[in-house]
């Protein structure tokens, strides 16, 4: 499949270089960001045609796909007009800011009949794909708690978490995805956060810390912890707890050896999402060229991306009114979605 990448920025870099030489059923067709220089530096580092118009991307003939990787307040239009000139379409998440538009957008993209497949990572990384896939198979029993934690090293510019959602959009949003993944559907959600590693992230309205708690459907518990400023490095852990069996996901270290001396022992930590997930990143850009390819659905759907967008601005509600939100699962032919008081329509 010839994959195009619009946006050319931290997370489009990651998925330029993939394409162009990890992806077994995809090749890098051609790059784009609204920054021309930046759009010709990438074309002559990957050999690659490039523009600094979308459209002349959308308008090729010759890209059967493309990922869209620019920020969150343009993936919406993207999405729709590269869907409407019949390319499959990759993207990161969230679809949109607001659930409206989101909703719009994955309406419009269905009725086109391209695939479309959300950014989603940790669902093709090698170790929450086998957790998971045994957690289904029955090898657990039934799961009764949930447990995960997702923290960076420190925090964005202010400049980007300004436009990014809000905390539990931009950051919770993978946990939440990974829980209905591993777990099941939600009914409750009960949200705590503060601004207390960096002032400049409170004077803007948004979290630096948080913490989430969940009431599965099926009676489990979940906590989710997550933080913008741990210091240390870059942590991504799950701990799946069942009656047969627990299952967790712990691999902090960058390098997997020790170094010993008499004065203790010490590895590698991981710095930044890049360097935790190189698996994953190109794993899920190889699953998408695949659909794409074979006419298959995605394992992470719009409508996906709604649910965990849904269970999201739940939990921005519950911290904002101190109050926990209960939500309703409402399953549809195609997936399932969230309603509940005071949602954003």
């Amino acid at each position: 499949m010839r994959v195009a990448l619009i946006g050319l920025g931290r997370m489009g870099r990651i998925h330029a270089r993939n394409l162009a030489g990890r992806c077994r059923s995809a090749e890098l067709a051609a790059v784009a960001d609204a920054d021309a220089g930046m759009a010709e530096a990438a074309g002559a580092e990957f050999d690659v045609p490039w523009t600094a118009d979308a459209d002349e991307i959308l308008g090729d003939p010759t890209v059967d796909a493309v990922v869209v990787a620019t920020p969150t307040a343009t993936h919406a239009g993207l999405v729709v007009r590269a869907a409407r000139a019949g390319k499959h379409v990759f993207c990161e998440k969230p679809v949109a800011l607001d659930r409206a538009t989101t909703v719009r957008a994955v309406e419009e993209v269905a009725a086109t009949g391209v695939r479309f497949q959300v950014g989603f990572h940790r669902r093709y990384d090698p170790d929450w794909v086998a957790a998971t896939r045994r957690i289904h198979a029955g090898e657990m029993g039934e799961p009764y708690l949930f447990r995960t934690s997702l923290r960076d090293m420190k925090p964005p510019p202010v400049e980007f978490l300004a436009g990014s959602g809000g905390f539990f959009v931009d950051m919770t949003i993978h946990d939440l995805d990974t829980a209905r993944w591993m777990v099941g559907e939600v009914v409750e959600v009960a949200a705590y956060g503060t601004a207390i590693a960096d002032a400049a992230i409170g004077e803007i309205g948004d979290l630096d810390t948080a913490l989430v708690v969940l009431r599965f459907e099926s009676g489990a518990l979940g906590v989710i912890d997550n933080s913008r400023a741990a210091g240390y490095g870059y942590e991504c852990s799950t701990e799946v707890m069942g009656r047969a069996a627990t299952v967790r996901i712990d691999r902090p270290q960058h390098r997997h050896y020790q170094w010993l001396t008499p004065d203790g022992a010490t590895y590698g930590i991981n710095r930044d999402f890049e360097e935790r997930y190189p698996l994953a990143y190109a794993e899920e850009l190889e699953a998408f060229a695949r659909c794409a390819r074979d006419g298959t659905a995605p394992a992470v759907t719009g409508l996906d991306a709604l649910a965990a967008f849904d269970l999201a601005t739940a939990a921005d509600l519950s911290w904002r009114t101190g109050r926990p939100v209960p939500v309703v699962p409402e399953r549809r032919e195609d997936g399932v979605v969230y309603s509940f008081a005071g949602r954003d329509r």
